[in-house]
């Protein structure tokens, strides 16, 4: 058994992290590509910065759930037969140990210089700041509406390979991870949806409710079909 799951806000908004589409979705008002596009940085720097560093203290007040450690459970116990895919730009993911991790939409407690290196950023991050290696500008190492995923040619990989393919938490609207389900299905993967609702995707086995109740029984159900394999 070879698993890739697919891990959105929802999965982070158990733990107290807001999510962009949901009822909650905008913050002091901004739509999301107010602070989320390449046009919004240059045109207006201090207010996307200002919003990824309330993002990045919000991280703070907040743990990993339930629905987050049951996956790390999977992780050891599936070692390389297992990847985590993540749209999410939060740590919690991180804070529990995994490994087998890819952050498609980067990381709130990263920055980028103008060369695209990225370094760990932990504190507020405003124009003043730069690279310590090379004096260059530092944004944040998120990945904004109009720029390309991270890590796509890995997961393209390892999700024609896999044989379980699960979205928690996503609202299937973003691509390229909102195609990973029906690229799954074409093959022939069997597929899983965990969420509090129908995302309108292609999956075999769908389940409503909330990630931190059906994540750890959906584990343990792979885990213990995995010793009979």
């Amino acid at each position: 058994m070879r698993v890739l799951v697919l891990t959105g806000a929802g999965i982070s908004a158990e733990s107290g992290l807001p999510t962009f589409r949901g009822e909650d979705g905008l913050w002091e008002g901004h739509r999301v590509e107010s602070v989320a596009t390449p046009e919004a940085f240059a045109s207006d720097p201090k207010l996307v910065y200002k919003f990824y560093n309330m993002r990045r203290l919000a991280l703070k007040d907040v743990r990993p759930n339930a629905a987050h450690r049951a996956l790390y459970k999977l992780e050891q116990a599936l070692g390389e037969d297992f990847l985590l895919v993540t749209q999410n730009v939060d740590n919690l993911h991180d804070r529990c140990g995994h490994r087998r991790i890819r952050h498609m939409h980067g990381r709130l407690d990263e920055a980028r210089n103008e060369a695209g290196d990225v370094i760990p950023w932990s504190r507020d991050l405003g124009p003043k700041d730069r690279c310590p290696t090379t004096g260059s500008r530092l944004r944040p190492n998120i990945v904004w509406f109009g720029e390309v995923p991270f890590h796509l040619d890995g997961v393209a990989d390892f999700l024609q390979r896999c044989t379980v393919f699960c979205a928690i938490g996503t609202s299937g609207l973003v691509y390229p991870a909102a195609n990973f389900a029906q690229v799954a299905w074409q093959q022939r993967t069997h597929t899983v949806e965990i969420n509090l609702e129908r995302t309108g995707g292609t999956f075999a086995d769908t389940r409503r409710g909330r990630a931190t109740k059906l994540v750890p029984q959906w584990v343990a159900e792979l885990i213990e079909r995995a010793r009979w394999e």
